[in-house]
C-alpha cells in the first residue's frame, strides 16, 4: 500500500515539473520615475500616470512612466522518440525486457477448496482418549 502511495506521489511530482519546466510567462513591471506601480503577470499593468502628466511628458520628449518585460521562457526543446526511432538492437532489448516483466507477475491458478463449505460435527468426546489410540 505504501509503495503504491510513494509511486503515485513521485509521478505526480515529476508531472508537475515537467509542467513547470515547460511553461513560459512574463512578468510586466511599470514604473513611475523609480517607484515601482504595478506588476502583472499574464495581463497588462494599469498606467499610472494622469493625463496632465502624460500631456507635460509630452512637449519635454520625456516620460516619467517607464515600462519593464521579463520574459520567463520555459523549455520548448523537449525530443519526443517513439518505438520506431529507436536501432534494432534496442528496440530487441525493450521488447524482451517488456516481454520478461510481464510474464513475471503471472497469478497463480486458482485453489479449489472442497470443502470450504463444510462445517466439521460436534465432538462429544474425545475419540483418541475412548479409544487410546495415541501417536508416538
Amino acid at each position: 500500500m505504501y509503495k503504491s502511495i510513494i509511486h503515485k506521489t513521485f509521478s505526480m511530482a515529476m508531472a508537475f515539473l515537467v509542467l513547470l519546466s515547460t511553461i513560459s510567462f512574463t512578468v510586466e513591471k511599470h514604473f513611475c520615475g523609480d517607484v515601482l506601480m504595478d506588476t502583472a503577470i499574464f495581463s497588462k499593468t494599469d498606467p499610472c500616470c494622469d493625463e496632465g502628466a502624460v500631456a507635460l511628458t509630452l512637449t519635454e520628449n520625456k516620460s516619467c512612466c517607464n515600462d519593464q518585460l521579463e520574459v520567463v521562457k520555459g523549455q520548448d526543446n523537449l525530443k519526443k522518440t517513439t518505438f520506431e526511432d529507436f536501432q534494432f538492437d534496442q528496440q530487441v532489448f525493450i521488447t524482451t525486457l517488456y516481454y520478461s516483466y510481464i510474464n513475471l507477475f503471472e497469478g497463480l491458478a486458482e485453489q479449489i477448496i472442497p470443502h470450504k463449505d463444510y462445517s466439521p460435527p460436534n465432538l462429544v468426546t474425545d475419540i483418541q482418549v475412548l479409544d487410546q489410540v495415541f501417536l508416538i
